[in-house]
């Protein structure tokens, strides 16, 4: 056992870091390697793979994951900032590169390919993107003079515009939401609440007007007879076959025919083999992950770690929320992951370098640590 007397790193981590918390995140990656192995095999056979292909690859993809999850969880607010800055400067890098150079899938450049493995930088960017203008909210409360929020802005309309580039609008869509919500909690004005609900409103209706598969994708959501809805329709039946308590591992059927049952789909395949309890369960931690780091965020006296914390908490809570939304046929078909459940070696990595973030800004430190870091000042002037 380790003693509360020892002054080790490990030691210092064990004792301060949110265990519920880590619990929740390491249920939530079991509980993707058993629907890994339930859903993936028929698609990976039916593209003429090894059937245990896309299972083998996701437990390859969760060493790393590990790996940084725990290492990140470690480092102080301080090297949260630097190391956030360095990653959203390369996935910049990677994503002006996959523009220039990725392969165009579906009409889309979300992709590049370095050293034989596929990156979606887009992924990469979204939990340093959170934590960047975090940073800035709270450079703005603790030094008004500064324009730090413009900053904020400029960076939003940076990565928005690239992302728009690819295009990739249902990434878009997150990245606004979360840096809206963090823009709210900062302190902004009403008015603004509204300039940015107005200016959402209008980019969407563009976005219906001129890229076209935007406009079928929720014109058959207004109207499923308008087009082909096969995905979306075999994931509900899932979801009814399944019932409360599901057919049975390995007896379903949908996985069988959806495309993307081990990615975007997984939840209805989880729902049709382990039931609707297994859903309320998925949907509890996720729940658990988001109240747990927004109440321990709350609770925390550094402007930026509050802050934060609370970005990437909603960035996990919002992508999951739409994942779940779209196999319950709630919002229009968007392609995003389920975290740590769904297949996709960028969006593990990337999730674990999120959470890692959530669980060092949301560590016990001690006042004279908080103090030294400068923001002290900041939550004084900011109440």
């Amino acid at each position: 056992m380790l003693s509360r007397e020892e002054r080790t790193p490990f030691s210092e981590w064990w004792w301060t870091v949110d265990k519920p918390l880590m619990g929740a995140i390491l249920a939530l990656m079991l509980t993707g390697v058993i629907l890994s192995l339930a859903a993936s095999p028929p698609v990976a056979t039916r593209i003429g793979l090894d059937p245990f292909h896309f299972f083998s690859r996701h437990v390859l993809f969760l060493v790393p994951s590990c790996i940084v999850l725990v290492g990140v969880s470690f480092l102080s607010p301080r090297a949260i900032r630097r190391s956030a800055l360095i990653i959203f400067a390369i996935s910049i890098i990677l994503i002006v590169l996959t523009l220039a150079i990725g392969p165009e899938v579906k009409g889309s450049r979300r992709w590049i390919t370095l050293l034989g493995v596929n990156i979606q930088a887009s992924e990469i960017a979204k939990p340093s993107f959170v934590v960047i203008a975090a940073w800035l909210f709270a450079e703005s409360t603790r030094r008004p003079e500064m324009p730090a929020t413009s900053m904020a802005v400029v960076l939003l309309l940076m990565l928005v515009a690239l992302l728009v580039m690819e295009p990739d609008f249902g990434q878009t869509m997150l990245v606004l939401m979360v840096w809206g919500s963090l823009f709210f909690i900062a302190g902004m004005r009403m008015i603004w609440v509204f300039g940015l609900a107005g200016l959402g409103a209008a980019g969407l209706f563009s976005a219906y007007l001129f890229v076209p598969h935007v406009a079928g994708r929720i014109r058959r959501f207004m109207n499923p007879a308008s087009g082909d809805t096969f995905q979306v329709d075999t994931a509900m039946e899932a979801f009814y076959n399944g019932g409360w308590f599901g057919l049975g591992p390995g007896e379903g059927i949908a996985k069988r025919s959806l495309p993307d049952s081990h990615t975007d789909f997984v939840f209805a395949v989880a729902a049709e083999e382990f039931g609707i309890i297994l859903c309320l369960a998925m949907l509890a931690l996720f729940a658990f992950v988001v109240i747990r780091t927004l109440s321990r965020a709350y609770a925390n006296e550094d402007m930026f770690s509050r802050f934060a914390a609370s970005g990437l908490a909603i960035l996990f809570g919002v992508q999951a929320a739409i994942n779940m939304s779209v196999n319950l046929q709630l919002i229009p078909a968007k392609g995003m992951t389920l975290p740590f459940i769904s297949y996709g070696g960028s969006s593990i990595v990337s999730l674990a370098y999120g959470v890692g973030m959530m669980l060092a800004l949301t560590r016990l430190r001690p006042r004279t640590e908080v103090e030294a870091s400068g923001h002290a000042e900041a939550m004084r002037s900011y109440a």
